[in-house]
């Protein structure tokens, strides 16, 4: 099932300036999988070694933050919009 992610500015250096970028999965950790697999260099932006998405970077699904659903295991359906967006700080 096809998903949409979109990628924002200060990461489409690592998907070909692509704002957004087809992927497969039925969960968001799937649909993110996909991606890292597609574009390596992301993987190490988005998650920690660990695993886990860091800390700065938030996950929404269909406009959504996936923290008030059901994280990384919320279900994803042909046509979802996921978005990927840094936390920006500063003062």
């Amino acid at each position: 099932m096809a998903v949409t992610i979109h990628i924002p500015a200060p990461l489409r250096e690592h998907t070909n300036q692509q704002e957004r970028v087809a992927v497969e999965g039925g969960t968001v950790a799937a649909v993110l999988e996909d991606l890292s697999r597609q574009f390596p260099a992301l993987r190490e932006r988005v998650f920690e070694p660990s695993g886990q998405v860091r800390r700065f970077v938030n996950i929404y699904l269909n406009d959504e933050d996936v923290r008030y659903l059901e994280h990384l295991a919320t279900p994803v359906a042909a046509g979802d919009q996921v978005a990927i967006i840094p936390a920006v700080a500063g003062g």
